[in-house]
């Protein structure tokens, strides 16, 4: 990986561990991670399951706290914020697509979308006619009264989606998007965020298996054990293959 401009750099992690539970039972997660990640561009963390990845991305995200080392997100050093301040900095910074969608069932996907809008104290109206807006770039734009168990799983997929780019985050941190998709939409939606990523100049993180879309990242970071093995474009990583 060619060296990174300090300003281009969004997210700086050095020698980042984590631990599950003590003692006998403690579980190692993440063993000295070393990551930069640019703006602008398409990370991807691949590696086999229990390798480490959705635990990076949710101390990336400020969801965990890590035990050793720094993570740096934007300049700001996520351990040294109190939980309060961790709330608002996500707010106002990352857009997260979790695996499991977490929509809220009794919301419709407007609501849903409309959310984190709304935590940040923007009107309803105009919350509402920003979320319309993007479910119509993610192909839902005649489903957006509907409630999340009235939708495949491929469409709640696409709310999720649609929720964490709806406030113009800096910072996108995606778990496993096209796992409940079929090719071409999954294509679709690539294209969609690798789009957010260029246009806005975001940095944008996508944990996947899905061997498909690799060719959509800039880098590619290989996970195994906690560690970061290796980090390459995927042209580079062709080769080794």
């Amino acid at each position: 990986m060619e060296k990174i401009e300090n300003n281009r750099i969004a997210v700086s992690c050095s020698g980042v561990t984590k631990t599950y539970g003590k003692g006998e039972t403690a579980v190692q997660a993440l063993r000295g991670i070393d990551l930069v990640v640019p703006r602008g561009k398409l990370t991807m963390l691949v590696g086999p399951s229990g390798c480490g990845k959705t635990t990076l991305i949710s101390v990336i995200a400020g969801i965990l706290y890590h035990d050793q080392g720094q993570c740096i997100v934007f300049d700001e050093n996520l351990k040294g914020l109190s939980e309060e301040d961790r709330t608002d900095f996500r707010a106002y910074n990352i857009g997260f697509v979790f695996q499991a969608f977490n929509l809220l069932p009794t919301l419709d996907i407007k609501e849903n979308v409309a959310i984190p809008l709304l935590i940040r104290g923007i009107c309803r109206k105009a919350a509402f006619e920003t979320a319309a807006v993007i479910l119509e770039q993610v192909g839902l734009k005649e489903r957006m009264h509907s409630l999340p168990a009235q939708l495949s799983g491929g469409q709640q997929q696409r709310v999720a989606i649609a929720r964490s780019l709806v406030h113009n985050p800096r910072l996108i941190v995606c778990d496993e998007p096209t796992s409940s998709l079929d090719h071409e939409t999954g294509q679709k939606i690539m294209v969609l965020l690798r789009q957010v990523a260029l246009s806005q100049d975001c940095a944008l993180i996508v944990v996947t298996h899905d061997a498909r879309i690799f060719g959509f990242a800039d880098y590619i970071a290989q996970m195994d054990d906690g560690h970061i093995i290796s980090v390459d474009s995927p042209d580079k990583m062709k080769e080794k293959v």
